[in-house]
Protein backbone atom coordinates (compact mmCIF):
# COMPACT_ATOMS: atom_id res chain seq x y z
CA UNK A 1 0.00 0.00 0.00
CA UNK A 2 1.36 3.41 -0.97
CA UNK A 3 1.58 6.41 1.31
CA UNK A 4 -1.16 8.98 0.68
CA UNK A 5 0.62 12.18 -0.24
CA UNK A 6 -0.56 15.77 -0.56
CA UNK A 7 1.39 18.05 -2.84
CA UNK A 8 1.96 21.01 -0.53
CA UNK A 9 2.48 21.59 3.17
CA UNK A 10 3.07 24.65 5.29
CA UNK A 11 5.53 24.76 8.19
CA UNK A 12 6.26 27.24 10.94
CA UNK A 13 7.87 27.64 14.34
CA UNK A 14 5.70 28.60 17.25
CA UNK A 15 5.90 28.77 21.01
CA UNK A 16 3.47 26.80 23.15
CA UNK A 17 2.40 29.35 25.74
CA UNK A 18 5.25 30.04 28.14
CA UNK A 19 6.81 26.66 27.40
CA UNK A 20 8.62 24.98 24.53
CA UNK A 21 9.11 26.12 21.01
CA UNK A 22 7.60 23.73 18.50
CA UNK A 23 7.82 22.89 14.83
CA UNK A 24 4.41 22.75 13.15
CA UNK A 25 3.63 21.16 9.80
CA UNK A 26 0.21 20.95 8.14
CA UNK A 27 -1.41 20.41 4.75
CA UNK A 28 -1.47 23.65 2.77
CA UNK A 29 -5.06 23.17 1.66
CA UNK A 30 -8.11 21.54 3.19
CA UNK A 31 -8.82 20.45 6.73
CA UNK A 32 -6.27 18.22 8.48
CA UNK A 33 -7.37 14.64 9.08
CA UNK A 34 -6.35 14.72 12.73
CA UNK A 35 -3.69 15.77 15.21
CA UNK A 36 -0.25 14.24 15.67
CA UNK A 37 2.48 15.10 18.15
CA UNK A 38 5.83 13.91 16.84
CA UNK A 39 9.42 13.67 17.96
CA UNK A 40 12.63 11.89 17.12
CA UNK A 41 15.98 10.99 18.60
CA UNK A 42 18.05 12.56 21.35
CA UNK A 43 19.69 14.91 18.83
CA UNK A 44 16.90 17.48 19.05
CA UNK A 45 14.83 19.10 16.31
CA UNK A 46 17.13 18.04 13.49
CA UNK A 47 16.33 17.96 9.79
CA UNK A 48 15.34 14.32 10.30
CA UNK A 49 12.94 15.21 13.12
CA UNK A 50 11.36 17.94 11.02
CA UNK A 51 11.21 15.54 8.09
CA UNK A 52 9.13 13.13 10.19
CA UNK A 53 6.66 15.97 10.74
CA UNK A 54 6.64 16.90 7.06
CA UNK A 55 5.96 13.30 6.04
CA UNK A 56 2.94 13.13 8.34
CA UNK A 57 1.69 16.54 7.16
CA UNK A 58 1.91 15.41 3.53
CA UNK A 59 -0.34 12.53 4.52
CA UNK A 60 -2.90 15.04 5.76
CA UNK A 61 -2.21 15.49 9.48
CA UNK A 62 -1.58 18.56 11.61
CA UNK A 63 1.73 17.86 13.31
CA UNK A 64 3.38 19.54 16.30
CA UNK A 65 6.89 18.63 17.46
CA UNK A 66 7.78 20.24 20.81
CA UNK A 67 11.32 21.06 21.86
CA UNK A 68 11.79 18.85 24.92
CA UNK A 69 15.18 20.38 25.74
CA UNK A 70 13.94 23.97 26.02
CA UNK A 71 14.51 24.23 29.78
CA UNK A 72 18.21 23.65 29.20
CA UNK A 73 18.77 25.04 25.70
CA UNK A 74 16.26 26.04 23.04
CA UNK A 75 16.04 24.54 19.55
CA UNK A 76 18.92 22.11 19.84
CA UNK A 77 19.93 20.36 16.61
CA UNK A 78 22.97 18.15 17.07
CA UNK A 79 25.21 16.28 14.69
CA UNK A 80 25.55 12.51 14.65
CA UNK A 81 29.23 12.53 15.55
CA UNK A 82 30.77 11.69 18.92
CA UNK A 83 30.31 15.25 20.19
CA UNK A 84 26.64 15.28 19.16
CA UNK A 85 26.00 11.94 20.81
CA UNK A 86 27.68 13.06 24.03
CA UNK A 87 25.70 16.30 24.20
CA UNK A 88 22.47 14.53 23.25
CA UNK A 89 22.93 12.01 26.02
CA UNK A 90 23.69 14.79 28.51
CA UNK A 91 20.48 16.56 27.56
CA UNK A 92 18.49 13.31 27.55
CA UNK A 93 19.65 12.46 31.06
CA UNK A 94 18.52 15.91 32.19
CA UNK A 95 14.93 15.45 31.08
CA UNK A 96 12.37 15.50 33.87
CA UNK A 97 9.32 13.26 33.50
CA UNK A 98 6.79 15.80 34.76
CA UNK A 99 8.24 18.50 32.53
CA UNK A 100 8.18 16.29 29.45
CA UNK A 101 4.60 15.22 30.09
CA UNK A 102 3.63 18.88 30.49
CA UNK A 103 5.23 19.61 27.11
CA UNK A 104 3.38 16.70 25.51
CA UNK A 105 0.10 17.90 26.96
CA UNK A 106 0.66 21.41 25.60
CA UNK A 107 1.57 20.00 22.19
CA UNK A 108 -1.48 17.71 22.11
CA UNK A 109 -3.74 20.62 23.00
CA UNK A 110 -2.21 22.84 20.32
CA UNK A 111 -2.31 20.13 17.65
CA UNK A 112 -5.92 19.21 18.39
CA UNK A 113 -7.02 22.86 18.37
CA UNK A 114 -5.29 23.52 15.03
CA UNK A 115 -6.57 20.28 13.47
CA UNK A 116 -10.14 20.94 14.51
CA UNK A 117 -11.28 17.36 13.95
CA UNK A 118 -10.16 13.75 14.06
CA UNK A 119 -8.30 11.95 16.79
CA UNK A 120 -4.89 12.36 18.38
CA UNK A 121 -1.68 10.36 18.06
CA UNK A 122 1.89 10.49 19.26
CA UNK A 123 4.58 9.32 16.85
CA UNK A 124 8.06 9.05 18.31
CA UNK A 125 11.44 7.70 17.27
CA UNK A 126 13.98 6.51 19.84
CA UNK A 127 13.66 8.65 22.99
CA UNK A 128 10.48 10.22 21.60
CA UNK A 129 9.16 6.68 21.13
CA UNK A 130 9.68 6.18 24.85
CA UNK A 131 7.85 9.45 25.46
CA UNK A 132 4.95 8.35 23.25
CA UNK A 133 4.39 5.22 25.33
CA UNK A 134 4.88 7.12 28.59
CA UNK A 135 2.29 9.70 27.52
CA UNK A 136 -0.16 6.92 26.65
CA UNK A 137 -0.13 5.87 30.31
CA UNK A 138 -1.15 9.38 31.39
CA UNK A 139 -3.58 10.75 28.80
CA UNK A 140 -6.18 9.45 26.34
CA UNK A 141 -4.67 9.03 22.88
CA UNK A 142 -5.98 7.15 19.90
CA UNK A 143 -2.56 5.88 18.82
CA UNK A 144 0.97 5.80 20.23
CA UNK A 145 3.72 4.88 17.77
CA UNK A 146 7.19 3.97 18.96
CA UNK A 147 10.12 3.42 16.64
CA UNK A 148 12.84 1.65 18.67
CA UNK A 149 11.91 3.37 21.92
CA UNK A 150 14.05 2.09 24.78
CA UNK A 151 13.84 1.95 28.56
CA UNK A 152 10.11 1.14 28.44
CA UNK A 153 10.13 -2.10 30.36
CA UNK A 154 13.03 -1.92 32.83
CA UNK A 155 13.95 1.77 32.91
CA UNK A 156 17.53 2.97 32.99
CA UNK A 157 17.27 6.75 32.51
CA UNK A 158 15.78 9.46 34.76
CA UNK A 159 12.84 9.87 32.37
CA UNK A 160 11.87 6.25 33.13
CA UNK A 161 11.85 6.73 36.90
CA UNK A 162 10.39 6.01 39.37
CA UNK A 163 8.53 3.44 37.25
CA UNK A 164 9.21 2.58 33.61
CA UNK A 165 6.23 3.28 31.33
CA UNK A 166 5.13 -0.31 30.89
CA UNK A 167 4.85 -0.81 34.63
CA UNK A 168 1.64 1.17 34.07
CA UNK A 169 0.59 -0.50 30.83
CA UNK A 170 -2.88 -1.23 32.23
CA UNK A 171 -3.46 2.54 32.04
CA UNK A 172 -2.78 2.42 28.29
CA UNK A 173 -5.52 -0.17 27.96
CA UNK A 174 -7.86 1.90 30.12
CA UNK A 175 -7.21 4.93 27.89
CA UNK A 176 -8.08 2.88 24.81
CA UNK A 177 -4.77 3.66 23.08
CA UNK A 178 -3.50 1.46 20.25
CA UNK A 179 0.28 0.95 20.43
CA UNK A 180 2.24 0.41 17.23
CA UNK A 181 5.90 -0.44 17.66
CA UNK A 182 8.92 -1.04 15.43
CA UNK A 183 12.40 -2.32 16.16
CA UNK A 184 15.27 -3.97 14.33
CA UNK A 185 16.54 -7.30 15.57
CA UNK A 186 20.06 -5.81 15.65
CA UNK A 187 19.04 -2.91 17.91
CA UNK A 188 21.66 -2.32 20.61
CA UNK A 189 19.08 -0.76 22.96
CA UNK A 190 16.10 -3.13 22.63
CA UNK A 191 17.04 -6.79 22.34
CA UNK A 192 14.77 -9.41 20.70
CA UNK A 193 14.14 -10.89 24.16
CA UNK A 194 13.06 -7.50 25.51
CA UNK A 195 10.83 -6.93 22.48
CA UNK A 196 9.09 -10.25 23.15
CA UNK A 197 8.74 -9.32 26.81
CA UNK A 198 7.16 -5.99 25.82
CA UNK A 199 4.70 -7.86 23.63
CA UNK A 200 3.83 -10.19 26.50
CA UNK A 201 3.38 -7.26 28.89
CA UNK A 202 1.04 -5.41 26.54
CA UNK A 203 -0.93 -8.58 25.88
CA UNK A 204 -1.26 -9.46 29.56
CA UNK A 205 -2.66 -6.02 30.41
CA UNK A 206 -5.09 -5.87 27.50
CA UNK A 207 -3.38 -3.19 25.40
CA UNK A 208 -4.36 -3.23 21.73
CA UNK A 209 -1.08 -3.34 19.88
CA UNK A 210 1.06 -4.50 17.00
CA UNK A 211 4.82 -4.89 17.34
CA UNK A 212 7.03 -5.39 14.30
CA UNK A 213 10.67 -6.54 14.23
CA UNK A 214 12.80 -6.15 11.10
CA UNK A 215 15.57 -8.70 10.45
CA UNK A 216 18.98 -7.13 10.12
CA UNK A 217 17.84 -3.62 11.05
CA UNK A 218 19.67 -1.58 13.70
CA UNK A 219 18.73 1.21 16.09
CA UNK A 220 17.94 4.34 14.08
CA UNK A 221 17.00 2.39 10.95
CA UNK A 222 14.37 4.98 9.95
CA UNK A 223 16.76 7.96 9.96
CA UNK A 224 17.84 8.55 6.37
CA UNK A 225 20.54 10.97 7.55
CA UNK A 226 22.39 8.21 9.40
CA UNK A 227 23.56 6.19 6.44
CA UNK A 228 25.38 3.60 8.56
CA UNK A 229 22.11 2.38 10.08
CA UNK A 230 19.42 3.50 7.60
CA UNK A 231 17.31 0.64 6.23
CA UNK A 232 15.21 1.82 3.31
CA UNK A 233 13.00 -1.27 3.09
CA UNK A 234 12.22 -1.41 6.81
CA UNK A 235 11.55 2.33 6.86
CA UNK A 236 9.14 2.17 3.94
CA UNK A 237 7.23 -0.73 5.47
CA UNK A 238 7.05 0.92 8.88
CA UNK A 239 5.70 4.20 7.53
CA UNK A 240 3.08 2.41 5.46
CA UNK A 241 1.92 0.70 8.63
CA UNK A 242 1.91 3.99 10.56
CA UNK A 243 -0.22 5.75 7.98
CA UNK A 244 -2.61 2.80 7.75
CA UNK A 245 -3.17 2.82 11.53
CA UNK A 246 -3.54 6.61 11.60
CA UNK A 247 -6.04 6.39 8.77
CA UNK A 248 -8.10 3.84 10.68
CA UNK A 249 -7.92 5.34 14.14
CA UNK A 250 -7.13 9.07 13.90
CA UNK A 251 -8.39 10.44 10.57
CA UNK A 252 -11.65 12.35 11.03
Amino acid sequence: MAEPITTEIITQWTRLGDGPDAYVAAPAAGEPLGAVVAGAEMFGLTAHARGVCDRLARAGYLVVAPDFYWRESRLVSLGYDDAGRAEGRRLLLGLDRDGVLSDVSAAVEAAAARAGRGGTALVGLSVAGHIAVLAATRMPLDVAVTFYGGWMLTGGIPLAEPRPPLADSAAIAANGTFVLGFVGDQDFLVSPDEWRAIDEKLTSTGVQHELISYPGAAHGFANEDRRETYDERATADAWQRVLHVLGERVAG
